[in-house]
């Protein structure tokens, strides 16, 4: 069994910064939709708060800038920037609905 490290603070409502052993990164959302941005990738998570069920998807940074030509690429890298506004987008909902 591995050694784990892991703590979150909150700056804003929606906005969290997380702490790892393995680096820092940023979540924006709230429980049923997140968007979390750290060091080596982007994390999708999209779920039914208290129910335990979830759907995430995960794509490296490598993955969409060099996914193989410019169409490729260019989608790749389409998804990156449309995950980080919906993260955003649900952050700022959430900011604004308290």
């Amino acid at each position: 069994m591995g050694f784990r490290f892991r703590k979150s603070f909150s700056i804003v409502p929606g906005v969290k910064i997380n702490l790892s052993k393995t680096g820092t990164s940023l979540s924006l959302g709230r429980p049923g939709a997140t968007v979390n941005i750290g060091p080596k990738r982007v994390r999708t998570t999209v779920g039914l708060p208290g129910s335990g069920m979830s759907y995430s998807e995960s794509e490296s940074y490598d993955d969409a800038l060099s996914s193989g030509g410019a169409r490729a690429g260019s989608s790749g890298l389409g998804k990156l920037v449309l995950m980080v506004l919906a993260g955003l987008a649900f952050a700022g909902f959430h900011y604004l609905t308290k």
